[in-house]
């Protein structure tokens, strides 16, 4: 993760990955503009997920995406998926709820299942908020189903 320089050669404290994922973000927030309302959104935005998944550079982060994706949706039917800064992500009623960020997006050595603050997972003055996955098995699956279900509430 380096930092991208100006011409005086200062940075602005933003990596070359977090300035992509701002620029990808912008880029939702105008198709998003543009798209109509209903079905024909609903389909337009599971294909962006669609889409960011298979853009994967990573044949190991591509498949546990298709996974991640295919365990959320199947735990969380009611969940819209959507794009958030390049990410596949899942809303409930238009906030995102959880996400997956690969491996690949931010070079990091794993991916990340997270929530964010609408997930229903308050437990005393600390509760996780985000899970590092490096391989999805029938116990993975089980858990993250659950984790799901209980984001919701």
């Amino acid at each position: 993760m380096t930092e991208k320089k100006n011409r005086a050669g200062e940075t602005d404290g933003f990596t070359v990955e977090e300035r992509a994922a701002m620029k990808e973000r912008a880029e939702e927030l105008r198709a998003q503009k543009g798209r109509t309302k209903g079905a024909a959104k609903a389909a337009a935005e599971l294909q962006d997920v669609l889409d960011a998944i298979a853009k994967l550079p990573d044949d190991a982060d591509r498949a546990l995406a298709e996974r991640l994706h295919v365990v959320i949706t199947e735990a969380a039917p009611q969940l819209a998926p959507k794009t958030w800064y390049g990410m596949p992500a899942y809303a409930l009623d238009g906030k995102v709820l959880v996400f997956v960020q690969p491996a690949s997006k931010f070079d990091t050595r794993y991916t990340t299942l997270g929530f964010n603050d609408t997930a229903q997972f308050d437990d005393g003055a600390m509760w996780p908020a985000s899970f590092a996955v490096t391989s999805l098995g029938p116990a993975e699956q089980k858990a993250i189903t659950e984790l799901v279900q209980r984001a919701i509430g």
